[in-house]
C-alpha cells in the first residue's frame, strides 16, 4: 500500500490502519473476555464513536476481508486476522483526543485489566 492510504503491512500479508488494527484488537479481546463478539453498540461505547461511525467502520472491515459477518445476526462478527499480527489494544483517548469523560463503560475495565495483564483470559 502506498503511505497515502494510511495502512500498515502486518506479518501475514494483512494490511490495516492504526484505527482499524484497535478496533480488530478490541473485537479480540471482547470475544475473549465476554465468549461471544461484541455489538456494534459495545464498540460504540468504547471507542466513543456514533452508531453510524462504527457501522461504516464494520462495514470497511468486513470489505477488506478481515472480519466476516452474517447478515441479520446479532453478535456474528468473526475475526480473520490471526491474533498474533494483531496490534495492543490501546487508549480510546489516542484515537480520540477531543473525548475526555474520564468514565470507564461497563466491559471497558475488563478490556484494561486484560491489556495490563498482557494476557489470556481464559
Amino acid at each position: 500500500m502506498n503511505q497515502k492510504s494510511g495502512a500498515a503491512r502486518r506479518p501475514g500479508g494483512q494490511g490495516f490502519t492504526e484505527k482499524q488494527g484497535q478496533y480488530l484488537a478490541f473485537i479480540y479481546a471482547y470475544s475473549r473476555i465476554f465468549r461471544r463478539p461484541p455489538a456494534e453498540a459495545d464498540m460504540q461505547r468504547h471507542f466513543r464513536a456514533s452508531p453510524p461511525s462504527v457501522h461504516q467502520m464494520v462495514l470497511t472491515l468486513e470489505r477488506a476481508g478481515l472480519i466476516r459477518r452474517q447478515p441479520g445476526v446479532p453478535r456474528s462478527i468473526e475475526l480473520l486476522v490471526a491474533p498474533q499480527n494483531l496490534p495492543i489494544l490501546g487508549c480510546v483517548d489516542k484515537l480520540n483526543p477531543d473525548t475526555d469523560t474520564g468514565k470507564q463503560d461497563e466491559g471497558g475495565e475488563a478490556l484494561d485489566q486484560l491489556v495490563v495483564a498482557g494476557g489470556d483470559a481464559a
